[in-house]
């Protein structure tokens, strides 16, 4: 049990409130979570550790029979931890959405994707809230996770839940709490990095505090769920606009012959107004090449021209044809062409160490090296198969006979796993996108 922090002052309550604080305080408040990916699943894992029921709902019935079966699929809830917490009767899985009706609190941890035109697609957030209206019982708190533009909570989910006879604040309590859930980071979990939270009302906002002080060790409360949604999109607009800048920095140091990699480090050792980031061969993941777009979008309707942060994404956009432009310098120095080559990229997921493919950057990459005629294959330890130019393709394991059939290894994403002196030692060259190849004799590494 959390004990560190300062309880939230809840000010002047009605009966409906004072009943939601008392079982929130005494462990008796049944929780809900819709949505049981990598967010879902931590925050219900959170929640259950620290004594509440919770009850997970997601449409996958794979989610649901391996969350009941006590069997992880998410890196940062063990299945060691989640059996436990299943056998305690402390989490249990469903498809039914009628079990909202017996919860005293839900969260809302769907996914926010962007269609093909690059629009918000806000179908799944637009799906749970109709499904939570659909069953709200009197006196429930409802918390959307769920990243989305300024606005969403009060003008999209609120219209939803407030049906004629239901008052926002008395009748039912929202607010808006980004998730910050960074995969595969186990210095900065669920429980340890500061939840920001933008209640409808003030007594949203309190009661929401309240609930999530119990697993979460610092809360920030914010004046509107407005400013909640802005702070989230600013965090990865940040990261995407100076990725963006090192990306661009690689970019021009190849034509200046200077090591990019090393400007960084000797830039770093400032120890003040400079913070590095890191180029690669671009950007992946459900966040940082998304959530600008929601931004820009919703900045466009109210009559703004969001120009740096859309150069910023046009330039992070070019890194996978910048990476294939590199294996071709280290082939054509070795009087190869890509037609014919055998390359294996090394590394799927968008980041070291998860298995998390989405809008991976190693993907484009591959697929433009096949469409110029190269025999492409790839390893990764935490991805056994993907869909390689329409086909099934399943992760090589990596030894030296493999390696020295190989043309070219393209180094995409940085796992810990690989045995990278062994990589080193037994290929022809490597195309290294993140300096993992830092300090190796240099004769067959060519760098980003």
């Amino acid at each position: 049990m959390l004990q560190s922090q300062e309880k939230i002052p809840m000010g002047t309550q009605d009966q409906t409130s004072q009943e939601l604080v008392r079982k929130i305080q005494n462990r008796a408040a049944r929780l809900g979570v819709i949505g049981l990916g990598y967010v879902g699943l931590t925050l219900a894992a959170e929640m259950a550790k620290e004594g509440f029921e919770v009850t997970g709902i997601d449409i996958d019935r794979k989610k649901v029979d391996s969350v009941n079966s006590g069997i992880s699929y998410v890196l940062d809830v063990p299945s060691e931890t989640l059996l436990p917490l299943v056998t305690q009767k402390r989490i249990k899985a469903t498809q039914s959405l009628a079990a909202i009706e017996n919860l005293d609190a839900v969260s809302i941890c769907v996914p926010t994707p962007l269609r093909k035109t690059k629009e918000p697609d806000l179908s799944y957030v637009i799906a749970a809230a109709e499904a939570v209206s659909s069953h709200l019982q009197p006196g429930q708190l409802i918390v959307v996770e769920s990243t989305t533009y300024p606005g969403t909570t009060r003008e999209l989910v609120l219209p939803i839940l407030e049906k004629p006879g239901r008052q926002v604040g008395s009748d039912f309590f929202l607010a808006f709490s980004p998730e910050r859930v960074d995969p595969g980071n186990f210095t900065h979990t669920t429980r340890t990095i500061p939840k920001i939270i933008g209640g409808v009302t003030p007594q949203c906002g309190k009661l929401a505090g309240l609930l999530y002080q119990q697993f979460v060790e610092k809360i920030v409360p914010v004046s509107s769920p407005e400013c909640a949604e802005m702070a989230k999109l600013l965090e990865n607009t940040f990261r995407n606009v100076n990725i963006a800048l090192a990306n661009e920095m690689a970019i021009m140091c190849r034509t200046f012959g200077v090591d990019v990699w090393e400007v960084i480090e000797a830039a770093k050792t400032k120890p003040f107004g400079f913070m590095p980031f890191y180029p690669g061969p671009g950007l992946g993941g459900h966040c940082i090449p998304v959530d600008p777009y929601y931004l820009t979008w919703k900045a466009r309707l109210n009559g703004c021209e969001p120009r740096f942060i859309e150069l910023a994404a046009q330039i992070n956009s070019q890194m996978p044809l910048f990476t294939i432009s590199r294996v071709a310098d280290a082939l054509n120095e070795r009087q190869r062409s890509f037609k014919g080559s055998k390359i294996l990229g090394l590394g799927v997921a968008y980041k070291r160490d998860t298995s998390d493919t989405r809008e991976s950057p190693a993907l484009e990459v591959l697929y433009g090296l096949h469409q110029k005629g190269a025999a492409v294959c790839y390893s990764d330890p935490h991805v056994p198969t993907i869909r390689l130019n329409g086909e099934k393709t399943k992760s090589l394991p990596l030894d030296p006979d493999m390696l020295q059939s190989m043309d070219c290894v393209v180094l995409l994403t940085d796992h810990s796993a690989f045995n990278y002196q062994m990589i080193a030692a037994h290929s022809q060259v490597i195309v290294d996108c993140r300096n993992a190849f830092k300090g190796f004799p240099r004769s067959n590494i060519v760098s980003l």
